[in-house]
């Protein structure tokens, strides 16, 4: 799939905000500790994908109640559904420079009902000619997804024929049907009620 960059300034994908919020010291600690570890683009993008997929849990898998949305803040609370390890993954790549924006599919049960908004991370390498997509959602029986920048290795592929759908564009901030549920919601089982089923 050809990804589409929403805002066609390169810049507003290394862009700070209150949601992205890579200047605050937990956000760039991690980046620092990940990036001596690292020392390149690639590697150390590679790390913190990992970092994100494996070392915060998703909060259906968790059964975390809190909900975060902020990226200090699912770093700090170690824990978050899909859209907000997204906002932390995105913070931590353009913290060392990397441009990274937001992505979604639509997702349902295998029957197709019950579809909601899925969110994932585009980044584009320093020096790379176009955007690639990872899922740092959190694997779990099912769920394998990898770190590849070749061919996609993403938690969900979609199944058209359930009508599911990639959504091919590549947000520098959050959908604002996305920030408003987290924004909004008391806790997780609140939240999943409320999950966005359309952008």
């Amino acid at each position: 799939m050809q990804l589409i960059q929403q805002n066609p300034d390169i810049h507003a994908y290394l862009a700070s905000s209150e949601v992205i919020d890579h200047w605050h010291p937990l956000v760039q600690e991690t980046a620092d500790a990940l990036w001596v570890a690292t020392g390149d683009a690639y590697s150390y993008a590679e790390a913190a994908f990992e970092f994100v997929r494996d070392t915060i849990p998703h909060s259906a898998d968790s059964g975390d109640p809190r909900v975060s949305w902020r990226a200090s803040d699912v770093l700090g609370t170690r824990n978050g559904i899909c859209y907000a390890k997204s906002h932390a993954l995105v913070a931590l790549l353009r913290a060392q420079g990397i441009p990274a924006g937001l992505c979604y599919q639509l997702l349902g049960d295998d029957d197709g009902s019950n579809a909601v908004i899925h969110g994932l991370v585009a980044l584009r390498l320093p020096g790379g000619e176009r955007w690639a997509r990872v899922d740092p959602r959190g694997n779990k029986p099912g769920v394998d997804a990898r770190f590849s920048l070749d061919v996609e290795r993403l938690a969900f592929p979609v199944r058209p024929e359930l009508g599911e759908v990639d959504h091919p564009e590549v947000y520098a901030a959050p959908h604002p049907a996305t920030l408003k549920v987290l924004r909004e919601s008391a806790d997780r089982s609140e939240l999943w009620r409320n999950l966005p089923t359309s952008l």
